[in-house]
């Protein structure tokens, strides 16, 4: 309700284009790009079990599936009009290194759209502050200018991500040599938060990060 949406409306025209879709999961994105004219997708993946049963249930001749560590795309063969990544690359542990990676797999002119976590949220671990209403009022940072490795809880305890500073982001992507193009750290519809009260929270400090760039 929050990072998709978002996302959806930054995908450019795909007609005849290649896609490469970096921790593309189930296929779900893949299966979307072939059916809204990609040529072609690619979709990498660190889960086998994640590319099996996207295999199975997100297959179409369009699409190839690949078990690959997004640090070795360098090697992947193929030049792509398009770069998607939903929610990975803060698990990057040298994102210096594959923004250079990936503008090398790229056609010139193509484009880069990803999401993360945002640097707010990677920085640390500290949270919501609420009142004594147990209402939602300000949210607690710390650690934000030291970039590096950070150990989290999500389903699962030491699950562990990178945190860098949006400055670090930004220039890490320019480095590449790439031209950014539009930014966005997505807050809730109205409808969304209907749904979901506690989206209403998003507009303490935003979850995501989204970034569009592209190749010149």
């Amino acid at each position: 309700m929050l990072e998709q949406p978002a996302m959806k409306k930054l995908i450019p025209d795909l007609s005849g284009k290649t896609v490469l879709d970096i921790g593309c999961g189930y296929g779900n994105n893949c299966f979307d790009f072939v059916n809204s004219g990609a040529e072609k997708a690619v979709g990498i993946d660190l889960s086998e079990k994640m590319l099996a049963l996207a295999k199975e249930k997100n297959n179409l001749p369009e699409i190839t599936y690949i078990h690959m560590n997004m640090a070795d795309i360098k090697n992947i063969g193929s030049r792509f009009d398009f770069v998607y990544s939903s929610l990975v690359f803060h698990y990057s542990e040298d994102f210096n290194k594959l923004a250079d990676d990936i503008f090398s797999v790229m056609k010139k002119g193509g484009e880069l759209l990803f999401s993360q976590e945002h640097p707010f949220v990677t920085a640390s671990d500290n949270g919501y502050i609420y009142n004594e209403d147990g209402k939602a009022e300000a949210y607690s940072v710390s650690g934000y200018s030291e970039s590096g490795k950070r150990t989290a809880n999500w389903f699962v305890d030491g699950v562990e991500k990178y945190h860098r500073t949006f400055s670090d982001i930004i220039n890490a992507l320019c480095g590449a040599g790439f031209i950014i193009e539009h930014i966005c750290e997505p807050t809730p519809s109205d409808d969304a938060v209907k749904i979901r009260p506690g989206l209403i929270k998003e507009f303490i400090k935003p979850t995501f990060l989204i970034i569009k760039a592209k190749k010149p």
